[in-house]
């Protein structure tokens, strides 16, 4: 064994010195290069968000601009039907004043007549006077049978197109983060790399579940589905059933407690725990995601998003909701939302700040940052027609593979998966899958007769 002085003696000369200052260089070239870049990118956004102010206020001028010509026109038409209607009913008072004027000059020519004058020229004079009042008398029931007399009324009755402004448009628009892969790409030592990579990943082979018990459905329910299965705090068990569209909650011994929420309008797709006795359901082609509090039983916030819903998962600071297509990403603190384009999957995870997700059809599983950026994809024979994922506490990421009935557990790298529950073990057409990671209790969904069952397993 060499002494230490003779070790000593050997450091400035060793390669590992060398290595450690272009090590630093690089680190401090990436960093400059960070710097640089992101003043780039605040530069950038500033010009966005002053694109973004001319395009609002554009959009409202042109808006203002339409309703103003509309106004205008309603101003118009009003303006002439009331100048219309009231000279028509100006017309009709001044003839009825004409007539009444002739009115009070026959009523004065009747007092001097059954005063002053002989009979004969008072018979003479009553007869005109009658036949005049007659005539006055028909021209009124001539004038309500035309409808002369009838109430006619102003009225402006508002476009319901326009009225359901005030109702169905809830927002001006949606400013989004749309994240995307970054340009800027850092420079990286392979030696730097090989001389820090410790195998943390030995622990895959030490996995071995053990079951525990099975749920105690009540014989009037036993025709379930399950679609998605989760711990509540406190070690109650939340399952989504497909066929009656609803919530059901069990204990931590199994025993089946009450059916939580059904569900009457949206057909929901997925369920995940977000915190307390808050669980988040996915509205499918409904494009909507809501926070429902199972202790409450009422909906406490709703996500109206641009794509569907179709997987949703939580960690408790941010819930990612995804389609195949798009994703978003919803940050618990301030609700605040980030879409990640072309970032699809059919099941999503979330952990550590990674977004873990599955492609059915290709029997593929990956990992990426919140950013957007991959980290890795995994693809093996022993994982086909895969569904549900979840985490442990140590990052290894458990798949339902439907295909092949069984339960692959896969290593936090990506590069290692073992088969930890087979059809010897009762696994049959697997779905839906969970794990506390406080406890390592872990659920798992399988079909028996056609029928759901949900499972729980020790993961430890």
């Amino acid at each position: 064994m060499k002494q230490l002085s003779e070790i000593l003696k050997q450091v400035k000369s060793s390669a590992s010195v060398q290595l450690l200052e272009n090590d630093m260089k690089d680190v401090r070239e990436n960093l400059d290069d960070a710097i640089k870049y992101l003043k780039t990118r605040i530069c950038t956004i500033n010009t966005q968000k002053t694109k973004a102010v001319e395009k609002i206020r554009q959009m409202r001028k042109s808006i203002d601009d339409y309703l103003n010509r509309l106004e205008r026109k309603i101003f118009n038409d009003l303006e002439s039907k009331h100048s219309k209607l009231k000279t028509i009913m100006n017309t009709i008072v001044q003839q009825m004043e004409q007539q009444s004027s002739q009115l009070d000059q026959m009523h004065r020519k009747f007092i001097k007549l059954t005063q002053h004058a002989p009979e004969l020229q008072m018979y003479i004079g009553l007869r005109e006077i009658e036949k005049s009042t007659s005539q006055t008398a028909n021209y009124i029931e001539d004038s309500k049978a035309d409808g002369h007399l009838n109430d006619k009324n102003l009225e402006a009755n508002i476009a319901s197109a326009l009225q359901s402004i005030l109702q169905d448009v809830k927002s001006f628009g949606e400013v989004n983060i749309i994240t995307t892969f970054p340009i800027f790409k850092e420079k990286t030592s392979k030696k730097y790399e090989d001389r820090n990579l410790v195998s943390i990943f030995q622990g895959i082979e030490k996995i071995r579940p053990s079951l525990m018990r099975r749920l105690t459905i009540p014989e009037d329910m036993k025709s379930v589905n399950i679609w998605s299965c989760f711990v509540l705090p406190g070690g109650k068990l939340n399952i989504y059933d497909y066929n009656k569209i609803r919530l059901l909650l069990f204990s931590i011994d199994g025993i089946f407690i009450r059916e939580v929420v059904a569900f009457t309008e949206n057909i929901p797709v997925d369920a995940c725990h977000v915190g307390k006795d808050v669980v988040s359901v996915a509205l499918g082609s409904a494009n909507q995601t809501v926070c429902f509090d199972v202790e409450k039983n009422k909906i406490t916030k709703t996500f109206e998003l641009s794509h569907d819903c179709d997987a949703v998962a939580s960690d408790g600071h941010q819930m990612v909701i995804s389609s195949i297509e798009k994703s978003t990403i919803v940050n618990l603190k301030d609700m605040s939302l980030t879409i990640l384009e072309s970032f699809g999957t059919n099941r999503i995870a979330v952990f550590k700040g990674n977004i873990y997700g599955t492609i059915s059809y290709e029997n593929k599983i990956f990992c990426y940052k919140t950013t957007g950026e991959p980290l890795w994809i995994f693809k093996h024979q022993d994982i086909r027609f895969l569904q549900g994922l979840t985490l442990d506490k140590n990052g290894f990421v458990y798949i339902a593979s439907r295909g092949n009935n069984s339960i692959v557990v896969v290593s936090p790298d990506g590069k290692t998966c073992k088969t930890i529950l087979s059809e010897a073990d009762g696994v049959h057409s697997p779905y839906a899958i969970d794990i506390n990671r406080e406890t390592g209790l872990m659920l798992v969904s399988i079909e028996i007769r056609n029928d759901s069952d949900c499972v729980s397993y020790d993961s430890a």
